[in-house]
């Protein structure tokens, strides 16, 4: 590695916050077992207020590729989520040149840190990772008090609209505009994307070639009545018993990918229409379905009666495993496993999955930062940053995003999800993959990829090297090869 350029063009005077910083290192690494040359562009870009002056700073790291031409090469722009997440889980666990040490699971493993990612998509793209307001360095200005203008950011159509912008100053400063664009986010950053991709377009006049959803948020789905919400997340219960040995031996017997169909089947024309019907489902009706619950989730018939059917997915990670090992099972990733004080109760006491990670990430993406990439300041990293309260009025993001297609025929859409994600179930991307374009005419642009993991599928090191080759093929299929943008 070697030091290239070190610019400072600004700092604001609340607590040293750089305002428009730029620092360039240069690196090789292998991929696909081939040599490839980058540089990493690490620094603080501002958002601008009406008035010309920042009103926040955004941290962000650029990759780009050097030793091809550079010209029309696609360009990744990535987003994790939250709200309120730094865009630190995909940038050194999936697509990025460094992958934290974690064993081939998942697990943290000591000494912490970072080493080569074999995989990532640096050979076919390059990636900027942006860490919207107060996640990593990203901060307001000034930081506290009652000037933070918290309207400008903290909401669904806030954050589209400032990050729209944003990104517009960032490709004119990088002269990517004649670059393929592609956004990926994950879970709520699926969110944000989709309301991008019709921004970004409508307000900015830049055209996507591809929206990527990683474990995404459906908050229409998410927050509709049980009939819908809890019918889509059950094939998860499957999955994640099947995953613990939880299942009848018909069921433990067959491949996860045997039984799948099966539950989803069941979820949507037996469970959906009984959850539906409430308590107007008769008797005989109400235990014949939670018979089958009870066949295809592991949980006891008896405690999906005393639920009305309606059986909340807390409560199915504290009950899984409570008589057989007494064991609580991971929110984001149910094949984690927790202790709680006591086995009885009705939720977790804390995500096993989020405190495993948070061992392996913190101090690889802080070390990482400093010492790989010359970034030094004694500003806080935040992991989660205070983003709340977080207006949610007014999300149409779904909608944005069918629009967005709509007016560009060059866009495509890629659902990845892990199957064991109990926070944003594969169903559930399933099932927003099916009502995102009800007329069917743009289906052929939709596609869903499926893994043996939870809400990060990357930390499995066999998920890793498939859904960065799945990321590889959607960008080579979505490119637009010269032909021309027309139905």
């Amino acid at each position: 590695m070697s030091l290239l350029l070190v610019c400072v063009t600004g700092f604001a005077q609340n607590r040293k916050i750089a305002v428009d910083t730029t620092v360039v290192t240069s690196h090789s690494t292998t991929i696909e077992g081939q040599k490839v040359s980058y540089t990493a562009t690490t620094g603080t870009q501002p958002v601008w207020n009406e008035m010309g002056e920042p009103d926040a700073t955004l941290f962000y790291t650029y990759y780009k590729r050097t030793d091809v031409d550079a010209k029309n090469r696609p360009l990744l722009i990535s987003f994790n989520g939250g709200p309120g997440s730094a865009s630190v889980w995909m940038h050194v666990a999936y697509t990025g040149p460094k992958i934290l040490n974690i064993d081939s699971e998942g697990y943290p493993v000591q000494p912490y840190g970072f080493h080569e990612n074999p995989h990532s998509i640096l050979d076919v793209a390059d990636i900027v990772f942006v860490n919207p307001v107060n996640t990593g360095y990203s901060r307001t200005i000034p930081e506290t008090g009652k000037d933070v203008n918290r309207d400008k950011f903290f909401g669904v159509n806030a954050d589209i609209k400032y990050l729209a912008e944003w990104l517009n100053t960032f490709v004119t400063r990088h002269e990517r505009w004649t670059s393929p664009k592609y956004l990926i986010g994950e879970s709520y950053g699926g969110t944000r994307v989709s309301g991008l991709a019709l921004a970004l377009q409508e307000q900015q006049w830049m055209y996507l070639n591809g929206v990527i959803m990683v474990s995404p948020a459906d908050y229409t789905a998410i927050n509709s009545d049980p009939a819908i919400s809890k019918a889509i997340n059950f094939p998860y219960f499957t999955a994640a018993a099947w995953h613990h040995g939880m299942l009848s031996e018909a069921l433990q017997s067959k491949d996860l990918l045997e039984i799948l169909p099966e539950s989803e089947e069941f979820a949507i024309n037996t469970l959906m229409p009984a959850l539906a019907k409430g308590g107007f489902l008769s008797a005989e009706e109400k235990q014949q379905v939670a018979e089958q619950m009870s066949f295809y989730s592991g949980l006891s018939e008896k405690s999906i009666l005393q639920h009305n059917l309606d059986v909340p997915t807390s409560f199915f990670w504290k009950e899984l495993l409570r008589d057989e090992s007494g064991y609580t099972i991971g929110r984001l990733d149910s094949r984690y496993l927790g202790i709680d004080k006591t086995e009885a109760g009705v939720s977790p006491d804390y995500s096993a999955e989020l405190t495993s990670w948070l061992h392996s990430f913190t101090p690889a993406i802080n070390s990482y930062i400093r010492e790989e990439l010359n970034f030094k300041t004694d500003i806080k990293y935040n992991m989660f940053g205070s983003v709340y309260p977080w207006s949610f009025e007014y999300n149409n993001t779904r909608e944005d995003l069918r629009k967005a297609m709509a007016e560009n025929p060059y866009l495509n859409v890629m659902f990845q999800t892990g199957y064991y994600d109990g926070a944003t179930t594969y169903f559930n991307s399933k099932y927003t993959m099916w009502q995102l374009d009800p007329s069917g005419k743009m289906k052929d642009r939709l596609s869903f990829k499926g893994y043996r993991s939870g809400h990060m599928m990357y930390l499995r090191k066999a998920d890793l090297e498939t859904a960065n080759d799945d990321l590889r093929e959607f960008i080579k299929q979505s490119g637009a090869n010269s032909e021309s943008a027309k139905y």
